[in-house]
């Protein structure tokens, strides 16, 4: 038994260490720099000065970072309901005994194996453009107004920047979904088709609640993801600048941080201060979810 202490003790040491450096320390490093003065990400410890409080002050009364936290909520809200509602849909048909289910679950994943700029071009350049992309062209056969419209510009470009985000998020939350369905015991569909349930009574009676424990999972990795916001909001921005219709949280801090934005000056510890709070929101979204969502446990 001791040997195998010792074992186990040699194997757990370098993953530990490795877990200390690269990640408890920066976690650390990054929480204490929030509450300092300090230009630079690598800047030594001893070149810091005490702030307070004053950079989460600064940010919470800066229109550009809650004008980047609306956008997010947004996206959290409405993108949520969106992908939730029509992952949940894709999973439910292709778990029903449908043919050809490998072929459609693969050409509804398709979208989430191709690199995020790749994507985001293909519908800038090939959907949303205003003289030769498919929606112009489609509503210019039927001599509508709507070709007219510019998707790339003003209000709509959030929405559009939405559309073509949650198009490549279906698939991943789907298979999520339809792991969670197939672990339904047949027998209960069975016993509930001989009681005379429809199939959308089944779904809303049983699906549902035995997948409450998904649903949360969910849940956390699109709170995880829509905070992590980045390479989209980049690619639907004009070059250079991060633009107020589309800037994240995500993006704020990378331009502060680095004084990528014009004549921005940079400002590490607001940086950090930034991502302190986007770990705050993804805890508070967390607990809340756990709080509405029960997941008790039931006997499948």
């Amino acid at each position: 038994m001791r040997n195998n202490k010792k074992m186990i003790v040699c194997f757990l040491t370098p993953a530990l260490f490795m877990f200390l450096v690269v990640f408890l320390y920066p976690v650390c490093r990054t929480i204490a720099m929030s509450f300092f003065h300090a230009e630079g990400v690598s800047d030594p410890v001893s070149s810091w000065t005490f702030a307070g409080l004053e950079n989460y002050i600064t940010l919470l009364n800066t229109p550009i970072f809650l004008d980047s936290m609306l956008n997010m909520l947004k996206i959290w809200l409405w993108g949520g309901i969106i992908v939730m509602l029509i992952s949940m849909l894709f999973a439910a048909i292709l778990t029903s005994g449908v043919g050809g289910k490998t072929f459609y679950k693969t050409v509804v994943y398709i979208p989430n194996i191709i690199n995020a700029v790749a994507m985001a071009t293909m519908w800038i350049n090939a959907i949303f453009n205003k003289r030769f992309g498919f929606l112009h062209t489609f509503f210019s056969l039927f001599g509508s107004d709507l070709a007219k419209t510019d998707y790339m510009s003003g209000s709509t470009k959030f929405w559009s920047l939405l559309v073509a985000f949650c198009f490549g998020s279906v698939g991943y939350y789907m298979l999520i979904f339809m792991g969670g369905i197939e672990r339904i015991s047949p027998d209960i569909y069975e016993a509930a088709t001989i009681d005379g349930a429809s199939k959308v009574k089944q779904f809303f009676s049983l699906t549902l609640p035995l997948m409450r424990s998904v649903i949360k999972t969910c849940l956390t990795f699109w709170t995880i993801g829509v905070v992590g916001f980045f390479v989209w909001s980049q690619m639907w921005s004009a070059p250079l600048q991060s633009e107020l219709s589309t800037i994240t949280p995500f993006v704020y801090m990378y331009n502060i941080t680095f004084g990528t934005q014009g004549d921005t000056q940079r400002n590490a510890a607001m940086g950090a201060a930034v991502g302190v709070l986007m770990a705050l929101t993804v805890l508070v979204v967390f607990f809340f979810v756990n709080r509405l969502v029960k997941d008790d446990d039931v006997e499948l």
